[in-house]
Formats: C-alpha cells, sequence, structure tokens
C-alpha cells in the first residue's frame, strides 16, 4: 500500500519576499508567518493549469519526471514545493498548414499523449496519478499522490480532423487551446507568423470550422481555451461556447500591454458566461520591458543560427550552454518579473472578475519563470503572498485550483446535457 508522507515544502527566501511584497501590495495584511503558510499550502489543494513537457519525455533521463532533473516540474520538485496537480501539456507548435504537417503534428501529439500516460500509468503511478474528473483531482489528491491532467496547446493538432477532438478527449485530454502564435483552420491567432503567409487576420475570428470543433469540445466535455487567440476569436468563442470557456495561461493586458493578454472587456466576457483566467508566471507576460525583450529575442536569433535552426525551438534551445550563458547575462541587467509582480495580475484581475475567476499557471518549461516562483519548489511562495495581501482560506483555495475545478464540473454537466 502506498504510504503518504507530509507535504516537504520548501519555504526558502519567502521572508525576503514579504518584504517586497509589504511595498508592492494594495492591502498588505502583515507578514505571514512561514509555519501559517506552510500549514494552510498542506491545506489546500494547488492546481497549476499550464505545464510543459519535451517531446522526449519520460524517454530520456534529463526528462524523467522520476528523476532530478533540470526541468521546472518533476515529481521531487512537486512533492518538496507542495504543488499537488498540473495539467501537462501535449503543445504542437504551428507550422505551414500542409496534408503532410497534419499528420506531424498528431504524430507528435500522440507521443505527448503517451508519455503523460507512462508517466501515470507504469513508470510512477505510485506517486502520481491521470484524472479525467474534477472528482477523480480530489480522489488521487486524497489518496497523498499528486494529480496529472492533460491540456492540449493548439488546435493545430486537429488539422481539419473534426473526429481527433474525439480522439484525443479519450486520450484524457480536458482542455484545448484553439491556436498558438500564427493562424490555424480554428481560428486567428493574437500573434500571427509572417512566415507561414499570415495576414493580420484570416478568420475574422473563429472560421466555420472553428464553430464546429467548438460545438464538439462541448458535447464531449473538453473545455475550450482561449488563450493565445485574437481578440475576436476569444470574444467569439466564448460566446459561441455553450459552456463556460477557460485561458489557461494569459495575463492582464492593463499591467502589460502584450498581444497575449487580456483586455478588461474580455476578462469581463470571460466572468460573464461562467468561466476562469489562469494567470501565467510567463515574466514577458507579468511585466513587459522592451529592452529585456529586444536582448533575449537577440539572443535566440544567435543560439537558432549556432544550431542551424530556422527559428528558435525553446524545446531544443533552452537548455544549450549559449542560451544559459546568455540569459544570465540578461538576467543581470534587465530583472525578469518577480512574485510580488505576479499576483499584482491576480489582484487586478480578481478586482475586474471577481473571486471565483481567477486561477493560477505557470507556464513552467514553457518559459514561465519568475523570481520567487522559479520552479515548483517555490510554489508556496504564491501562497504566501497571497497571505500577506489578505486572501482568506477560502480564497486562496479557490484561486490555487477551486475555480478552475468548478468550470470543469460544469463543463462536465453541459456535455452530459448534449449527449
Amino acid at each position: 500500500m502506498y504510504m503518504v508522507e507530509k507535504k516537504k515544502i520548501i519555504l526558502g527566501g519567502v521572508a525576503v519576499l514579504g518584504a517586497f511584497a509589504l511595498m508592492s501590495c494594495e492591502k498588505p495584511s502583515g507578514e505571514a508567518k512561514e509555519k501559517d503558510v506552510a500549514a494552510l499550502h498542506e491545506r489546500i489543494l494547488t492546481l497549476d493549469s499550464h505545464v510543459d513537457i519535451h517531446s522526449d519525455y519520460t524517454l530520456k533521463d534529463e526528462y524523467d519526471p522520476g528523476k532530478d532533473t533540470d526541468m521546472k516540474v518533476d515529481l521531487g520538485k512537486m512533492e518538496a514545493g507542495g504543488l499537488d496537480s498540473a495539467f501537462f501539456i501535449v503543445y504542437v507548435g504551428q507550422t505551414e498548414r500542409t496534408e503532410e504537417n497534419y499528420q506531424k503534428a498528431k504524430d507528435e501529439a500522440v507521443k505527448k499523449f503517451n508519455a503523460i500516460h507512462r508517466m501515470t500509468d507504469t513508470l510512477y503511478a505510485d506517486r502520481i496519478g491521470l484524472a479525467y474528473s474534477p472528482d477523480e483531482v480530489r480522489s488521487i489528491h486524497e489518496q497523498g499522490r499528486k494529480v496529472a491532467m492533460i491540456g492540449i496547446e493548439n488546435g493545430y493538432v486537429i488539422g481539419k480532423d473534426l473526429s481527433l477532438v474525439e480522439d484525443y478527449y479519450k486520450r484524457g485530454a480536458r482542455y484545448m487551446t484553439l491556436a498558438h502564435n500564427g493562424h490555424n483552420d480554428i481560428c486567428d491567432s493574437a500573434q500571427a507568423k509572417e512566415e507561414f503567409g499570415d495576414a493580420e487576420e484570416e478568420h475574422g475570428g473563429v472560421s466555420d470550422f472553428g464553430r464546429q470543433v467548438i460545438g464538439e469540445m462541448n458535447r464531449l466535455g473538453m473545455m475550450v481555451d482561449i488563450s493565445h487567440v485574437s481578440e475576436k476569436c476569444m470574444i467569439q468563442a466564448v460566446a459561441l461556447s455553450k459552456a463556460p470557456a477557460i485561458a489557461s495561461h494569459s495575463g492582464v493586458r492593463a499591467l502589460a500591454d502584450h498581444a497575449r493578454n487580456l483586455k478588461d472587456d474580455q476578462m469581463r466576457a470571460l466572468a460573464e458566461k461562467g468561466g476562469v483566467l489562469q494567470l501565467v508566471a510567463y515574466p514577458g507576460f507579468v511585466k513587459v520591458d522592451p529592452a529585456r525583450m529586444e536582448a533575449r529575442e537577440k539572443l535566440r536569433q544567435q543560439v537558432a543560427v549556432k544550431y542551424q535552426a530556422k527559428e528558435f525551438d525553446y524545446e531544443i534551445h533552452d537548455k544549450t550552454p549559449e542560451y544559459k550563458a546568455g540569459m544570465a547575462v540578461i538576467n543581470k541587467e534587465t530583472p525578469m518579473a518577480n512574485v510580488q509582480e505576479y499576483v499584482d495580475h491576480i489582484d487586478y484581475a480578481v478586482k475586474i472578475m471577481g473571486i471565483d475567476h481567477v486561477g493560477i499557471s505557470s507556464d513552467f518549461d514553457g518559459g514561465g519563470e519568475v523570481i520567487g516562483w522559479f520552479d515548483a519548489t517555490e510554489t508556496a511562495n504564491v501562497t504566501k503572498e497571497l497571505l500577506i495581501r489578505g486572501y482568506s482560506e477560502e480564497e486562496i483555495g479557490k484561486i490555487w485550483g477551486g475555480n478552475l475545478l468548478r468550470v470543469w464540473a460544469k463543463v462536465d454537466e453541459i456535455a452530459a446535457s448534449l449527449q
């Protein structure tokens, strides 16, 4: 029988973080004691809605979640930081839309689905289980195991084949981001890709095919994710969906003016339909710093040339010595966003949308990291910052996963009514 150990929560550095927090928050409640943070963090269920995985996940030691790796999320880091559950992401980047590339995208998606199942069903079933419903999330958590869920990033993986929505649902996918960087056959992206011949917009939001996709997702019980999509697509998708939609990893445009972030009216539209915005800890979406962005883009181009690639690929190039060294210099000259600035986005979203419509996502291993929440071992620092700002335990529980689980349950309820 699997014997459960208490979470081994690492709170290193939280006292220092607290000092910064008192300078940045609107409604400070004083320093939170480390023992209080640890106890609260132990009681709530923490859910990160977006953790990327490598194409060789579980296949090579450096991407084996059961080992001590350079990944920002592995099982040891989840256990150390008290991160209870996460959506592990089946991501495939946009390429030119050809029949050959549709098949390649599907093959890559299936490879990542298989990797997640290998982790939960074979290699580490005693430490982590795969949940297909909100009730299973809670059940696995109560058993003392970590919880994995599956999300798809980029509807490109279905190509033009509507039947693949159900195929991926049966493999465990419980949300799908309609697009990524670059338009696809479902809808327009917030960031068009000139190299694929993208105009500013192609469909004027959601395509006719995209309407069918959203309807099929509603029928099955797959959450419609509007992160990465154009403003028109976002508004249309939220309106078209019979079930509440989610933004699995987005930020607040008023605090960081980036195309990937949501404007106030978008946030209100999402909340009015019962959805949830999962605030993302991606530094460039937390704080827009033109000098840092320019330096990082220049570095990425240099690394891509070094490795004879058409463009920088985070999965391939992030761990190269050239990129690591370059980022160390950039981080020294233009520091990235910190956990206080990240929680500013949560504060703002709560103000606009209400406490029931806000959640948390890291985008770890896909570029996500802020000072104070650099990897899963520092997860408790987010809880500490929320506690410092005066959020109650009930409110923190909602933000850390309760809201997303409520939306997921509603999506399932509506799917059942559509059968």
